[in-house]
């Protein structure tokens, strides 16, 4: 498969995109700032540098002909305000879709977050702001005609990958290391598991091959 990973460089696409290029997969991963290019290619990855808040569909299809699945996993980030929130984490994977359906690209995986969903439970402006805007990024895309899937991890971690999990509709709140998040990713990407569900991910106890494989039963 040749697969588009928009928000390249972050830590759980930096992970994806050398799972699936050591799979034999192509992967596009698209960044922000040229010189992001060579931990992309250390990754067995093709950069191509595009900024989302000064794109539009028409180039990003463009951009991405010939995917045949993409990946939102781009984010504001740490220390963003409110207003980054909402034209990063909602407005970019607004843009993504919009893409992915004048290009005919017809999987869809968006990183969203576990709280997405309803209102923030406390916190300060832009924590408000940010899941606000993953939860109408989730309503956005579940409203598509794309085979989406919507991942929803908890606290995310720099611990080393377990392949342990635990992957449902619903999950008690708890952590996942990014890289089992890279990999429940790649496995729902080569499988095609997991089509028009939002599915929840935390670190437990069963294989993540198995985990993903429940979801076609």
């Amino acid at each position: 498969m040749r697969i588009a990973i928009i928000g390249g460089h972050g830590q759980i696409a930096l992970h994806l995109g050398r799972i699936l290029s050591e799979r034999g997969h192509a992967v596009q991963s698209v960044i922000r700032k040229p010189a992001q290019a060579g931990d992309i290619e250390a990754a067995g990855g093709e950069p191509l540098v595009l900024d989302l808040e000064r794109s539009n569909a028409q180039d990003l299809a463009a951009a991405l002909a010939g995917a045949d699945a993409v990946v939102f996993a781009a984010g504001a980030g740490p220390g963003s305000g409110p207003e980054r929130k909402y034209t990063v984490d909602r407005d970019g994977s607004v843009l993504l879709a919009d893409a992915a359906v004048r290009a005919g690209i017809p999987r869809f995986l968006q990183i969203s977050t576990m709280g997405a969903g309803k209102p923030a439970a406390g916190g300060d402006e832009s924590w408000i702001a940010y899941i606000d805007a993953k939860t109408q990024a989730e309503d956005d895309l579940r409203a598509r005609d794309l085979d989406w899937t919507i991942l929803r991890p908890g606290r995310l971690t720099d611990e080393p990958a377990t392949g342990q999990v635990q992957l449902a509709d619903s999950v008690a709140a708890g952590s996942i290391p990014r890289a089992d998040v890279a990999a429940v990713l790649a496995e729902l990407l080569i499988t095609g598991a997991g089509a028009r569900r939002t599915l929840e991910l935390i670190s437990g106890t069963e294989g993540i091959d198995k985990a993903v494989s429940a979801l076609r039963s």
